[in-house]
């Protein structure tokens, strides 16, 4: 609320009140209706607590003082109350009879009271992120009113109140943890009819049958957009009737067409169910994940959804092939298809045996395809059998890290031909130092740079980074970067010296980071001298741990804002010649212990500085400190940590 319409709302009523208004006038509680506490504000609550008061709304969303106590008690009127008990006991002292409204979200507690069962006119409990909690109330299903519960975040949860069920005004259910008592299985859902939004099934391989997964009646539930199906244990190298029955629970577990949002966690069978094979199943679908099914061999058949917009895909062990039996599932249609229409983002990680993209009904790739003419984000990581990427012209972030080397070579030859004009961040990973594929003449005199290309982060040893030598082919894909502002090179420990070759093609470079080139040391090489672009304006050095000199060039970055040097624990000192950091604003040291002083006179020549950090440098920190020579120096940086 703006603050103009906030004050006019107080001119015009005084039933809202701040602890520092009512310790002004050294007003009690009487006849304040709403109150917002903060934490600073609990310690002086106790003297205001005489009486019974008229509040109808409290709201205390920081751990509650043990004062707050006292004025729970004797707040009978309230009807929406929102705070942090740190104990089970505060909870008893809820007294509000005709509470609709009660938020005890990223609080400590392990259990409820039962005495929270009385609160018979409650309509909202809210438990987000309620780490520790173990269990529910006995008693909940007298709570007849409820009509939202929310329990995202409750990790620790075992299971539901027993006979559930009986809520059958609930219209908000964000979790059900199915477990084996009697009156806690997956068959209390079956007259929760009213449900809506998103719904989380947890537990999933505690249902006994398909039959009582069929008592859900998940079909019948219209209102439901998001659903989750978790299994909290993957069925390894299990007995085959165990998988059977897993694949039929979750064919039991049909929901309705209209569903929106699908994620699968945690299934341990073989195949996916029969109406997952249906496509008029995801007319609506909009968000496909799947996640930990090592045994699964197959998606559902989402990839002529019209709807589908985000599709992500993790550790399915055993998925070969992203799109099968295409000329059967597109209507026996020979004409050239669009695979994944309207997809937006979509994110491979960990499938280890993806080969294919798409194959026809006889197991062979096709080749007729139009793929993800809409896709704007694909990620790929650790699909080290992938030997292929579709070019997708549209895309603006691509990251691809664990894949074939053929892979990355199509990629890379295919932005020097300009096949990505819409590319605004690339991530380029290996496992190991891969070659690179040689371009032929058209290619190395053809290259387009990537006008929109900004960010470039390389990691890994790559072919792409070397400390000299690099070959045509290298220096035609560095020439297609001339654009990038931001690059970072993260993990590459074939690096011994400075990049100067690629560097050089950079002539927009504002942002630098090397991070993780452990056995980076900063000397130059012998055939030539290291060099930084001009026109850098942050530098950053993390955990190199065998660097022992900076680039020589450094003090002539007259346009560098930012040096951060953390974890070079072989650094010894900053090379001389800094004073032309002229537009330095911010110098960051942090566990470089070997560095013991300055370049002499550097701190009286960085007029621009308003930031230093140091730490873990014990000999340079003694320095900076009261007593040392460069106190008073470092005394006039307006922000320091030291």
């Amino acid at each position: 609320m703006h603050d103009l319409m906030h004050d006019l709302a107080k001119s015009v009523t005084d039933e809202c009140a701040s602890i520092e208004e009512l310790t002004q006038q050294k007003a009690l509680l009487k006849d304040v209706c709403h109150m917002h506490i903060s934490k600073a504000e609990l310690k002086q609550i106790n003297w205001l607590c005489k009486g019974r008061t008229c509040l109808r709304t409290l709201l205390a969303p920081t751990n509650s003082h043990k004062d707050f106590k006292e004025l729970l008690h004797i707040s009978v009127s309230l009807r929406a109350l929102h705070f942090r008990p740190y104990s089970i006991a505060l909870c008893k002292s809820i007294n509000a009879k005709h509470l609709r409204f009660l938020d005890l979200s990223r609080s400590s507690i392990i259990s409820l009271p039962d005495s929270i069962c009385a609160l018979y006119n409650l309509q909202t409990l809210r438990l987000l992120r309620c780490y520790m909690l173990h269990q529910l109330p006995e008693n909940m299903a007298r709570l007849r009113k409820l009509i939202n519960l929310y329990l995202f975040g409750c990790d620790s949860l075992r299971n539901m109140a027993p006979n559930f069920g009986v809520l059958n005004n609930l219209q908000i259910l964000t979790t059900f943890v199915v477990d084996t008592g009697e009156g806690l299985g997956i068959e209390q859902l079956k007259d929760l009819q009213h449900l809506s939004n998103r719904l989380e099934l947890l537990n999933l391989n505690k249902i006994k049958s398909g039959e009582s997964a069929k008592e859900a009646n998940l079909t019948q539930k219209q209102n439901v957009s998001e659903l989750l199906f978790s299994w909290d244990q993957e069925i390894d190298d299990g007995p085959k009737d165990m998988a059977c029955n897993v694949e039929e629970v979750l064919q039991c577990l049909e929901p309705h067409s209209n569903i929106q949002k699908l994620e699968i966690s945690g299934y341990g069978g073989l195949e996916i169910s029969q109406w997952m094979r249906k496509p008029q199943m995801f007319d609506c679908l909009r968000e496909l994940k799947i996640s930990n099914c090592p045994r699964c061999k197959s998606i559902p058949v989402v990839w002529l959804s019209e709807s589908l917009e985000v599709l992500f895909l993790q550790r399915m062990d055993n998925l070969t092939t992203l799109c099968t039996n295409l000329s059967v599932e597109g209507g026996g249609r020979i004409t050239t298809l669009q695979i994944f229409p309207r997809l937006k983002k979509l994110l491979l990680l960990e499938l280890p045996n993806l080969e294919m993209w798409a194959e026809n009904c006889v197991g062979e790739p096709t080749v007729s395809l139009v793929m993800f003419p809409m896709l704007q984000e694909l990620k790929i990581r650790n699909c080290p059998t992938l030997a292929s990427i579709p070019v997708i012209p549209v895309v603006s972030e691509l990251q691809i890290d664990g894949v074939h080397s053929t892979a990355v070579n199509l990629v890379l030859m295919s932005i020097c031909l300009g096949s990505w004009p819409f590319l605004i961040s690339l991530t380029v990973g290996y496992g190991e130092d891969m070659p690179m594929l040689p371009l032929d003449a058209h290619q190395s005199h053809g290259e387009r740079p990537l006008e929109k290309l900004k960010y470039f982060y390389l990691e890994g040893c790559n072919s792409l980074v070397r400390s000299s030598g690099l070959s045509r082919s290298q220096l035609t894909v560095w020439k297609c970067f001339q654009f990038v502002e931001s690059l970072t090179i993260s993990g590459c420990w074939d690096l011994f010296h400075w990049p100067t070759e690629g560097l050089r093609s950079l002539y927009c470079l504002r942002s630098l980071c090397i991070r993780y080139c452990h056995y980076l040391e900063g000397n130059t090489s012998s055939s030539e001298e290291e060099t930084l672009p001009l026109c850098l304006e942050e530098l950053m050095i993390s955990g190199c741990h065998g660097m022992v000199t900076l680039p020589s060039n450094l003090g002539k970055l007259a346009k560098l804002r930012r040096l951060s040097l953390f974890d070079c624990i072989r650094l010894k000192a900053l090379p001389d010649g800094m004073c032309g950091l002229t537009s330095l604003r911010k110098l960051e040291i942090w566990n470089c212990p070997g560095m013991e002083e300055f370049p002499h006179g550097l701190l009286e020549r960085l007029p621009s500085l308003e930031g230093l950090t140091i730490y873990d440098c014990p000999e340079l920190l003694r320095r900076c400190r009261e007593g040392g020579e460069y106190f008073q120096l470092v005394s006039c940086v307006p922000r320091k940590r030291i």
